[in-house]
């Protein structure tokens, strides 16, 4: 046998060897991204804000500082297709109970400054409407008050029930929409459906158009646990 055939090999081995070796010292020199809450939800903020405070844009919403229950909920909605938005359906479609609250978690837990109320741009008499439908209801209707769950300050109530301070006209209207059309569901019994189905046109343009002039209170967290009896059994909400 030849020392070139012997050579040949031989050389192969040594190469593949240093070029292993030299794989092993980038990988222990690269810097490795920081495996953080903050960084896993860079999906999250992008549309959302960097601190889940919302944009300018009227259908990424606020998430932050909402209850963590009530996040959680919605990113299983959105994963189970009880709400359709194929960005957010994509998004979650894979994703664990336990990273869905992680993610819910870290959401509640921020607290950047709420946005300046947005400027009415509907009528004196739309405003009065929308602020009785939100604080008072209609009993003749069988409509609750918005405030008799999400409560006085609007901020919602812990485990489950989002405030509504902070929020777009148009996204308001587009979930009252959502809910009346039956595109948005949640857990039986479903009582945002039940509501809103009870409204018109008018009565969800005149609380979208109220809603969105409200200024967050001074400590927009959400009421403590059960602090109100809620006039509807709903499935997402303990009872």
């Amino acid at each position: 046998m030849s020392s070139r055939r012997i050579f040949r090999p031989l050389l192969a081995l040594l190469l593949i060897g240093c070029t292993g070796v030299s794989s092993a010292v980038q990988a222990q020199t690269q810097p490795k991204a920081p495996d953080t809450m903050e960084a896993r939800v860079q999906g999250c903020t992008a549309c959302h804000g960097s601190k889940g405070q919302g944009t300018d844009n009227d259908y990424f919403p606020r998430l932050a500082g909402k209850p963590a229950e009530y996040l959680f909920n919605q990113l299983q909605n959105f994963r189970e297709g009880r709400r359709k938005y194929p960005p957010m359906n994509y998004l979650v479609t894979y994703l664990s109970d336990d990273y869905l609250h992680d993610i819910a978690t870290y959401f509640s837990q921020q607290r950047p400054p709420y946005p300046t109320p947005t400027k009415p741009t509907v009528s004196d008499s739309t405003l009065a409407k929308g602020k009785e439908i939100v604080l008072n209801g209609d009993a003749s209707r069988q409509i609750p008050a918005c405030a008799a769950c999400h409560g006085k300050g609007l901020t919602g109530m812990e485990p489950a029930i989002p405030g509504l301070v902070g929020l777009h006209m148009d996204y308001i209207s587009a979930q009252l929409g959502a809910w009346r059309s039956g595109s948005r569901h949640a857990i039986e019994p479903d009582c945002m459906h039940t509501i809103a189905t009870r409204l018109t046109d008018a009565d969800v343009n005149a609380v979208a158009a109220w809603l969105s002039t409200q200024q967050a209170p001074q400590n927009p967290v959400p009421a403590p646990a059960k602090s109100l009896k809620t006039p509807l059994a709903c499935g997402s909400e303990p009872q």
